[in-house]
């Protein structure tokens, strides 16, 4: 999660340690990757990483709750070089991240991050909004370690998306908490 304002201390009271990267792609890729090797350091292996996350959407309701295995970066534009909206230049890394089902249960959905609020429609196909997703993924792509991801649609990505993600970050403390409890169960 990027904040703890999005677990309203759910977690916390049941005594799960959860990793707050803080807001934007460098934080997240940052944080990350340090809490990826101090895990490798303690138990000799990679940890599986979900990332529960709120986020905006201009097509799917405030309330919907969907599984992210696609990742894309809706800010990343290298167009006036020739290259397609989304696309890191000149590295191998594909501009779809994409990894293997962790909660079945729920809808897909593609997960589109850049660093900024978005208030519209993104440039680049995604069917939600944030600021972290894609960073999580292509760390974990790198470094070869499992993700999930769980997002919880607080607001329309319009010009209230401020106000409505307040407003519903206590129910997405609750959906997060009860598909972390689907994930251990199975």
């Amino acid at each position: 999660m990027a904040l703890e304002l999005e677990s309203q201390g759910l977690f916390a009271a049941r005594g799960v340690q959860v990793l707050y990267t803080g807001i934007g792609k460098v934080n997240a890729a940052y944080r990350l990757t340090r809490a990826i090797a101090e895990h490798r350091a303690e138990h000799g292996a990679a940890p599986r990483v979900v990332n529960f996350g709120t986020v905006g959407s201009p097509t799917l309701g405030a309330g919907s709750v969907v599984a992210c295995r696609r990742f894309v970066q809706r800010d990343m534009d290298v167009s006036g070089l020739g290259f397609p909206l989304g696309t890191t230049p000149f590295e191998d890394v594909p501009a779809v991240l994409e990894f293997p089902a962790l909660f079945p249960e729920l809808p897909e959905a593609v997960c589109g991050t850049g660093d900024r609020f978005e208030t519209g429609k993104p440039l680049v196909d995604c069917d939600v909004i944030d600021m972290e997703g894609y960073a999580l993924a292509k760390v974990c792509h790198l470094e070869s370690v499992e993700l999930g991801a769980v997002k919880f649609v607080t607001d329309g990505a319009d010009g209230t998306a401020g106000v409505d993600w307040q407003d519903n970050l206590p129910r997405a403390a609750r959906a997060f908490v009860e598909h972390y409890d689907l994930l251990l169960a199975r």
